[in-house]
């Protein structure tokens, strides 16, 4: 029934009964209403990244019936799904780090019923058993006196186990790895949030895979440190924006995109189009910059045993202010990271800041009526600089008005605001940056 619809489970039901109307009728709309949402509906825990903002986003991009219920801490994004979330849903997300399932239900559970609930999880393991609490508002007394009950309550059940993590941190992804905590058959992790009003239990069902990541970043041949470094997974942010977009321009979900990234640098966008299995077109100012984009695909299609067939790839020449010529493809997308200005070795000067803002605002207009031009009806997902003076953040003064008479609009994803009033983007920094990235979603106005 996953994955299904309320059709299917009324035609089930309506079955069951013979088609006698009547008895179906009897059988009470307030089932249907009270309880036919929860039947279909998934509970999930994501442990959100650094930009808790963002990572909701994407997840209400990626997802298209994602509904919040809770945000504890600003940490944990407790929400609702008809799908079905696994390790292979968080290797698309790039700003989610834990993803627990809830195990409890509609069912009441106390704390002193957990160690049972665990062992219950844990029956289909052979042999030494490895478990793992994540616990979230629970004090740290409380907590080691929970891991002992376990281990306790698994010894009483003839249950050799140990632990990872303990009541002060929660095992870090690698270990969950590593530990073989996300496999059903060799050990278990459960999440348990306390707060106020809300008890919720739920086993770890993915975890960011932190040797994928490092492979891909600092892995690939070609690596230029005088240019902002686009994290890999910031260009998985940007993709899953960049193909809400897409499916909202189209009006359906595609089963396959060609993406286009017109300041491709060495190439961190187009690796994870690829990884995707997915049509990847990319142009850079730099001949520098394409040569070293061509041979970290290469290393890609050698890595991850890619086929040209299967993902083709085009990389090119181009000033992305100038007419593409994109011949027989035509992109779904345009996701890029645009120029961020200078490397900033030190914290920069307003007078510094408003030179360099003219110079972006300049290329940003150039590149948004280019594309306009060129292809009038493919969104973009794209990056701009946001710098920090001393005392002041300073973000492009003039692209709203550039948005708006180039022919696009600023979009987001269902239920998210934009990181200012009056700013319809999001804001991706670390605090010890000296320039910030805002991120965009540009729909062409029709």
């Amino acid at each position: 029934m996953v994955g299904g619809d309320e059709n299917d489970l009324i035609s089930v039901v309506r079955g069951s009964l013979g088609g006698r109307s009547e008895e179906f009728k009897a059988f009470g709309a307030d089932f249907f209403s009270n309880n036919l949402y929860a039947l279909l509906m998934h509970v999930y825990a994501a442990l959100l990244g650094n930009n808790p903002t963002i990572s909701t986003a994407e997840l209400s991009a990626l997802l298209p019936d994602f509904t919040q219920k809770h945000l504890i801490a600003n940490q944990y994004c407790i929400f609702e799904t008809k799908e079905e979330l696994n390790q292979d849903t968080l290797n698309r997300l790039g700003g989610t780090i834990i993803i627990a399932k809830q195990v409890t239900g509609n069912g009441v559970l106390t704390f002193a019923d957990i160690p049972s609930l665990l062992a219950t999880e844990l029956s289909t393991v052979k042999g030494k058993v490895v478990f793992s609490l994540r616990l979230v508002g629970i004090p740290p007394r409380e907590g080691k006196d929970l891991f002992r009950a376990c281990k306790n309550g698994l010894k009483k059940k003839g249950v050799p186990s140990r632990y990872t993590g303990n009541e002060r941190e929660a095992a870090k992804p690698i270990v969950l790895h590593d530990d073989g905590l996300l496999d059903p058959k060799k050990g278990c992790e459960l999440t348990i949030i306390r707060e106020k009003h809300l008890f919720w239990i739920g086993r770890t069902v993915a975890a960011q895979n932190v040797k994928a990541y490092t492979l891909r970043d600092i892995g690939k041949p070609v690596r230029d440190t005088t240019v902002g470094l686009l994290p890999p997974k910031l260009a998985q942010i940007l993709l899953n924006f960049g193909e809400y977009l897409a499916n909202e321009n189209a009006k359906k979900t595609l089963k396959s995109y060609v993406v286009f990234d017109p300041f491709c640098g060495t190439g961190v966008i187009p690796i994870e189009v690829l990884l995707r299995r997915n049509t990847i077109l990319a142009s850079d100012v730099s001949l520098k910059a394409v040569n070293g984009c061509e041979k970290n695909i290469e290393w890609t299609r050698k890595t991850y045993k890619i086929l040209k067939k299967d993902a083709e790839s085009i990389v090119w020449k181009q000033d992305a202010t100038k007419p593409f010529d994109l011949k027989k493809h035509v992109p779904d997308i345009i996701v890029t990271e645009g120029s961020l200005g200078p490397a900033l070795s030190d914290r920069p000067t307003i007078k510094d800041i408003e030179k360099f803002m003219r110079d972006s605002d300049d290329l940003a207009a150039g590149f948004l009526k280019n594309c306009k031009a060129c292809l009038p009806n493919v969104p973009i997902v794209m990056t701009l600089p946001v710098w920090y003076a001393m005392k002041k953040m300073m973000p492009l003064k003039k692209i709203a008005e550039t948005i708006d008479a180039c022919g696009y609009k600023t979009v987001m994803p269902p239920h998210v605001s934009g990181w200012l009033p009056d700013r319809l983007s999001l804001l991706y920094r670390r605090s010890d940056q000296f320039v910030g990235r805002e991120i965009v979603l540009l729909m062409p106005k029709k």
